[in-house]
């Protein structure tokens, strides 16, 4: 493995949940030495880094987003000694692993909260944010809306009120007490000492709390965090940093500081809109988001997705907007979850292939780091029957056989998708594997092609107009590369022309299918098929 240190900017990430991977000790639940089995299936892929969800011990009230200890692993999944043998075999194959840190809350099962609300005298009282009433910091939204009417939660023992963003059995912890700033300091030391590159920062914005805000990006928080990041780059180098931040662009953009606070930060906002696009046939959606994207400071990323663990979350559009996104994506009343929708990315697209190939060369070509979510690459359904988020955590499927080669037990946490279009006997690796047509050998291609130009990790990006608004055209470029790609959201054919004149009669070339498909004039067509799609390059680097 190189000593990059902005190893991130070029990385393919892979999101996985280690309960639905696979499962080693035969107990029903996946577990780290079941992933440890496939890093090789991993490494094949192209994938260089690992995000693992929440690992430790836990009620699962959240699946483990509410943590009970912070040093220590879910037996489910296995024990300290497994993960250190999981970090060595990731690095081993030239990988890279992060995995969530939570650490704006714990479990109402935590030691600490649970000594915390024994008395209004324990030491502990203040690693929360305890309150007689409950009608403090009023301006504060509640994130959950389907399950929680209030940020605060009344306790019997003591008779006051603690705060919480989530559910009422994640109390949020108080950042206003050094001791609980010192303490997540310990609980990134512990992770860090044992081998992992990095973290993935859970619900960062609501770290403090102050009355007359809405109580989300405080200045104490980003504070704090640019805290966080010194101590990693002082006892850490080449670790890093990914922020979860749900809010737009321009407001991210504070949490990469002056690139000395996080170092990535998921583009929340983007990825509604590729599906808004692509609905509507329009790239305005997609335009429109990049314009009000700001540019970053040197050597930080935006993290970019089609689909993750969590629901297809449609806070960041108009009520309008989110009312078609639900006719459109989300017809049955179950598919829908607080204020999004809860699918994985072939059902969403109808199993289409032109549309998974199409909003894949998306994620592949927009300015970003790509993160593919297990089981995406191979087209996995998802099981809408099973409650809240659990219908996109079903068992991965890695052959035709029993339990979909996840799992040898007779009872599995989770049922393994068995119908007719996304069932296990139907999509899995290793039918994939041997088929050279398959999405996951498609998908093992692009993710090479895509290593293969710096341009798409590390470029600026142009916007093209090419009088069609159906088609979405833009220019990468870094250094001497320039790679031009187009994208036709429409079910119908489209050519277009462009003004090449500047490459002075260059070599055109598809990078995808790598072929020849002329040379560079002031009125060259591109021809593009129904949701096709072009990467092209030119043989002697001219400007675009």
């Amino acid at each position: 493995m190189t000593d990059n240190s902005t190893w991130y900017r070029d990385a393919i990430f892979y999101e996985l949940y280690v309960r639905a991977f696979r499962d080693d000790n035969r107990d029903g639940h996946g577990d780290l030495r079941g992933l440890l089995s496939k890093l090789d299936y991993l490494q094949w892929l192209g994938i260089d880094c690992i995000w693992l969800l929440p690992i430790y011990p836990s009620p699962l009230k959240d699946d483990g987003y509410d943590i009970a200890d912070y040093y220590d692993i879910h037996p489910d999944y296995g024990t300290l000694e497994d993960f250190k043998a999981l970090v060595k075999g990731v690095h081993e194959r030239g990988m890279r692993l992060i995995v969530d840190l939570v650490m704006n809350h714990t479990s109402d099962q935590h030691p600490w909260f649970v000594e915390s609300r024994s008395s209004k005298d324990s030491p502990m009282r203040d690693f929360y944010v305890w309150s007689p009433t409950n009608t403090r910091y009023a301006q504060a939204r509640v994130i959950f809306v389907d399950t929680e009417e209030s940020n605060w939660a009344y306790d019997e023992r003591t008779g006051e009120y603690y705060w919480h963003r989530f559910y009422s059995s994640q109390p949020d912890l108080n950042y206003d007490n050094p001791k609980v700033q010192q303490a997540m300091l310990d609980v990134i030391r512990f992770w860090l000492e044992l081998g992992v590159d990095g973290f993935r920062a859970d619900a960062v914005p609501y770290l403090f709390e102050r009355e007359g805000t809405n109580c989300e990006s405080l200045p104490e928080t980003h504070e704090y965090l640019k805290r966080v990041r010194r101590f990693i780059d002082e006892n850490f180098p080449g670790r890093i940093l990914l922020a979860e931040a749900n809010q737009w662009p321009e407001d991210v953009l504070a949490y990469f500081g002056d690139g000395d606070e996080f170092h990535m930060a998921f583009h929340f906002p983007l990825m509604p809109r590729l599906f808004m696009a692509l609905a509507l046939h329009d790239r305005t959606p997609i335009v429109n988001v990049l314009a009000k994207t700001p540019s970053l400071p040197d050597e930080t990323q935006w993290c970019i997705f089609l689909r993750n663990h969590d629901e297809l979350t449609l806070e960041m559009v108009s009520e309008e907007e989110r009312e078609f996104m639900w006719s459109y994506y989300a017809p049955d009343p179950r598919m829908r979850l607080n204020l999004g929708i809860r699918r994985r990315l072939a059902p969403l697209l109808d199993n289409d292939r032109r549309k998974i190939e199409l909003l894949n060369s998306l994620l592949f070509t927009l300015p970003g780091s790509p993160i593919i979510y297990y089981g995406d690459e191979i087209g996995m359904g998802d099981n809408i029957s099973l409650p809240d988020r659990n219908g996109v955590r079903t068992p991965m499927q890695w052959s035709a056989g029993k339990n979909a080669g996840f799992s040898e037990a007779d009872e599995l946490y989770a049922p393994v998708n068995d119908d007719e279009v996304y069932g296990y006997r139907k999509v899995n690796v290793d039918a994939q594997r041997d088929d050279p047509g398959s999405l996951l050998n498609w998908t093992r291609h692009i993710i090479r092609v895509r290593k293969s130009l710096p341009a798409l990790a590390r470029g600026t990006i142009r916007l093209v107009d090419v009088g069609d608004e159906a088609v979405l055209a833009f220019w990468r470029e870094v250094a001497d590369q320039k790679v031009l790609t187009l994208h036709n959201l429409a079910d119908s054919e489209r050519e277009v022309s462009l003004d090449l004149s500047d490459l002075g009669g260059a070599e055109v070339k598809d990078e995808v299918s790598g072929q020849g498909i002329g040379v560079a004039v002031a009125d060259f067509k591109a021809h593009l098929p129904p949701y096709g799609y072009l990467w092209l390059s030119f043989s002697d680097g001219g400007v675009g």
